[in-house]
């Protein structure tokens, strides 16, 4: 049985088809005070799947909620996008682990369990899960659209050298060239940003990322391999956070289009990561 929680109803949708299994039928409100309130509709399996992103602190606690409803069941539970992995280590004094804090709220529920996450933000984190886990990647599917699109010339550029690894799985499976943008200071408030190697000039690049949050960083680079002479600038991403104004942003630096998965349903999700999901929780 597919258990979809309220940020990922598509996606456990798209899941359930592809493994030809049952989606569960659930409700998902709040109280007048605000408190959420989760029901699962009819009984539940020996074994259950759980398919929930957390973008939201109440994401999180519908998270929380639809586990101890299945608490009697075997649970696979499948978190697309994990909320909070951007704070996996302590910058400050006094400052939580927030993701470890939640690997450890959850984990009660899992002990003859697994869970399973999509790029993760940082892999680390599954450390901190007293189950087996599993990091899926979704950018052999983005590479897949990427090849569709026809592209000239292309090449695929990592914002920084710290996501390399993203541009290099992505243009192996093409068959392109990567490179990562760097990042020179002139003075104190210049700062100039180009591929490290790679001539843009006449070039479609298709800049990707594990997530697109509010879009300034992405936007200065899309906008400067313009003025650098790329014919088409394209931005890839797994996790379409895309908060406040981001698409406003992409879209006044020049951007061609935005591809991302439906780890978060968003109007750019067009690559679905269910295949690669319905294979985990088939292996």
């Amino acid at each position: 049985m597919i258990i979809g929680g309220p940020s990922s109803q598509l996606l456990a949708g798209r899941v359930a088809a592809a493994m030809n299994e049952e989606l569960a039928l659930c409700e998902y409100k709040a109280f007048p005070d605000g408190e959420a309130y989760t029901q699962v509709i009819g009984d539940l399996d020996d074994h259950v799947v759980i398919i929930q992103s957390t973008p939201t602190d109440r994401d999180l606690v519908y998270l929380l909620q639809l586990l101890d409803v299945a608490r009697h069941s075997r649970v696979s539970l499948v978190i697309p996008y994990f909320g909070y992995a951007r704070q996996d280590k302590q910058f400050k004094t006094g400052e939580p682990l927030s993701a470890r804090a939640i690997a450890w709220a959850v984990s009660p529920f899992l002990e003859n369990g697994r869970i399973f996450t999509v790029n993760i933000h940082a892999p680390s984190i599954l450390e901190h899960f007293a189950c087996q886990s599993l990091n899926l990647d979704a950018t052999p599917l983005l590479a897949d659209r990427i090849r569709e699109m026809d592209l000239h010339d292309p090449v695929i550029i990592s914002p920084d050298k710290g996501a390399v690894k993203m541009a290099e799985t992505a243009a192996r499976h093409l068959g392109v060239q990567f490179d990562y943008l760097e990042k020179t200071r002139h003075s104190g408030t210049e700062v100039s940003m180009a591929p490290k190697e790679i001539d843009a000039r006449g070039r479609d690049i298709v800049i990707t990322d594990d997530m697109i949050a509010t879009g300034g960083t992405m936007a200065t680079a899309i906008a400067l391999l313009h003025k650098q002479g790329a014919r088409k600038v394209y931005l890839a991403a797994v996790h379409p956070v895309l908060t406040g104004n981001a698409v406003l942003k992409l879209y006044r630096a020049g951007v061609e289009a935005v591809i991302a998965t439906d780890t978060l349903d968003r109007g750019v999700s067009s690559v679905s990561v269910a295949p690669v999901i319905a294979q985990a929780l088939k292996g």
